[in-house]
C-alpha cells in the first residue's frame, strides 16, 4: 500500500493512535460552538507522519502583535496536525476558517497521483459505522482492523487549495474512492491575500457522496508537497466547528 493512499485514505488509521480524547481546551459559546481554534498554541493538536517518508512539513505558531496563526511549511515534504477532539457533524456540521497560501505547485493536479499535493488543505475524517456499511466493507474495514488495529476511516472529505482549475467541484482522490477532495480555491490569483471559508458537512457529504454522512468525524490540516518535489507557506489563522 503506497504512502499517498495511507495520506488520503488511512489518514485515522494513522492518526487513531495519536489522538488523546481527554484534556481539551475547547471553546464553547453555549452548545452552537464545538471549536473555535485562534492558533495561540497546538495543545489541541497531534502531529501525523506518514511511513517511509522522511521529510516532515513544519507546524509552528506565528506570531503578529495580538494576532497567532499556524503557519505550515512543506519542502518536498508531507506530514499532517490532527485534531484530538472528535464531534458529532450533524450538531456541528459547520465549519468555517480563514487561510492563505504563498504559491501553489507548477505540477500540482487533485486528477493525478503525481500532482496530490495541495499547499493547504482541510480534512473532515468520517468514522467508520458498522451499522452504516455494506457486508463487503464490514469484511474489508475488518481486514484493516486486523492489520492497523484500529478501523480506518470510513470516508474523508478534504477542502483543498488547488494549484490549477478544473470544471468541477468535487473531485475523488486519485488513489482511494472513498476519498473526496472539495475545491474551494484553485490558482495563484489569491495566493498572498486572506480568503475566508464557510461550508456545511453534512450538506457537501451528500453533494460527494449521495448519501448521509457518519455522525462522528474530526479534523485535520496539510500542506504536502512530496508528490510533486516542490515548496510553500501556508497560514490558517482560526479555525470554527459550530451549529
Amino acid at each position: 500500500m503506497s504512502c499517498s493512499l495511507l495520506r488520503s485514505w488511512f489518514v485515522v488509521a494513522c492518526s487513531l493512535l495519536l489522538i488523546l480524547l481527554s484534556g481539551l481546551n475547547l471553546s464553547a459559546d453555549g452548545d452552537r460552538v464545538f471549536l473555535h481554534e485562534d492558533f495561540t498554541d497546538l495543545q489541541n493538536w497531534k502531529p501525523l507522519f506518514f511511513p517511509k517518508i522522511k521529510r516532515h512539513t513544519e507546524y509552528t505558531i506565528e506570531r503578529n502583535g495580538d494576532n497567532s496563526y499556524l503557519r505550515a511549511e512543506s519542502n518536498a515534504s508531507a506530514s499532517g496536525l490532527i485534531l484530538k477532539e472528535e464531534f458529532n457533524v450533524f450538531e456541528y456540521p459547520k465549519l468555517k476558517w480563514r487561510w492563505k497560501i504563498s504559491n501553489v505547485y507548477l505540477k500540482g493536479n487533485a486528477e493525478e497521483r503525481s500532482g496530490d499535493d495541495y499547499p493547504i488543505r482541510i480534512y473532515v475524517i468520517f468514522k467508520y459505522d458498522p451499522d452504516q456499511a455494506s457486508f463487503a466493507q464490514r469484511i474489508r474495514y475488518g481486514l484493516a482492523k486486523t492489520i492497523y488495529g484500529q478501523y480506518p476511516p470510513q470516508s474523508s472529505l478534504t477542502y483543498i487549495w488547488e494549484s490549477k482549475a478544473h470544471d468541477k467541484r468535487i473531485i475523488t482522490s486519485p488513489f482511494a474512492q472513498e476519498a473526496k477532495m472539495i475545491i474551494l480555491e484553485a490558482g495563484r490569483d489569491n495566493a498572498g491575500k486572506w480568503l475566508q471559508e464557510e461550508v456545511n458537512i453534512v450538506k457537501d457529504y451528500r453533494k460527494a457522496f449521495g448519501n448521509m454522512p457518519p455522525s462522528i468525524a474530526s479534523l485535520a490540516i496539510m500542506n504536502d508537497s512530496d508528490n510533486t518535489g516542490e515548496k510553500s507557506v501556508s497560514y490558517v489563522d482560526f479555525i470554527e466547528v459550530s451549529k
